[in-house]
């Protein structure tokens, strides 16, 4: 399929900025020229891996961006909700105190209960 151009206005490069860009050029991100304008282009980072997951990510062909772009999404939820659990746990100190001995050995206990069970099979 061959690129489409996009039909640009000369007096608005803005609206030319805000109009949908189509064809391949756009799919992959590629930087696409309007009178010296770059229209889109994702930022670039350069990042080092140790030469074992160099060679894995090599020789089973996969995508290094999108593996990357999934591990920082993931890290930053789970810093979010690591976060929301300290502030949690802080409004919930302030509401009802701090736990006492007793109270914290009764938490220990049923946290190693529960590390204990077995997991049931699926299926």
């Amino acid at each position: 399929m061959a690129a489409r151009s996009m039909p640009i206005s000369r007096t608005s490069p803005e609206r030319a900025l805000r109009e949908p860009r189509e064809g391949p050029e756009a799919q992959k991100g590629q930087r696409l020229r309007a009178e010296g304008c770059i229209i889109r282009r994702m930022p670039r980072m350069q990042v080092y891996l140790p030469a074992d997951l160099y060679k894995l990510v090599k020789t089973r062909r996969l995508r290094a961006s999108e593996l990357l772009q999934q591990a920082v999404r993931a890290e930053v939820r789970r810093q979010a909700l690591l976060s929301k659990g300290d502030k949690y746990l802080a409004d919930l100190v302030t509401e009802v105190g701090e736990p006492d001995a007793r109270e914290r050995a009764r938490a220990s206990a049923v946290a190693q209960r529960i590390a204990r069970r077995t997991r049931r099979k699926v299926g």
